[in-house]
Formats: structure tokens, C-alpha cells, sequence
């Protein structure tokens, strides 16, 4: 999945911990640990992330 694989590089890139991640862009602290598992993300979460990581990336 091409939103998981853009997660990782960002939790390795920002050291930031996985539900850190998942609770400040999407008020959902498991969303890692689901997409790691299979859960497939709608249209508005992988926006969502998206618009996160492109705020949080210097």
C-alpha cells in the first residue's frame, strides 16, 4: 500500500513514534497498526495524511 510506505519514511525520517503519528493527523492513534494489518483508508484519510505530512516536512 503506497499511504503505508509514505508513513514509514516519514516515522523513520521524523523518529516520531507510530501513534504519536496517527493521533495528530488523524485523531486515531491504532491507524499504523491497522493499514500495517490491512485496513484500507478512504479518499479523506490518505488527504488527510497527505496534508499532515506536507505541513510537518521541513
Amino acid at each position: 500500500m503506497e499511504l503505508l510506505r509514505v508513513i514509514e519514511r516519514y516515522l523513520k525520517r521524523s523518529r516520531m513514534p507510530e501513534t504519536k503519528f496517527g493521533r495528530l493527523a488523524v485523531n486515531d492513534p491504532r491507524l499504523v497498526s491497522d493499514l500495517r494489518k490491512g485496513r484500507e483508508p478512504g479518499q479523506q484519510m490518505i488527504a488527510r495524511v497527505a496534508a499532515f505530512i506536507a505541513e510537518h516536512t521541513a
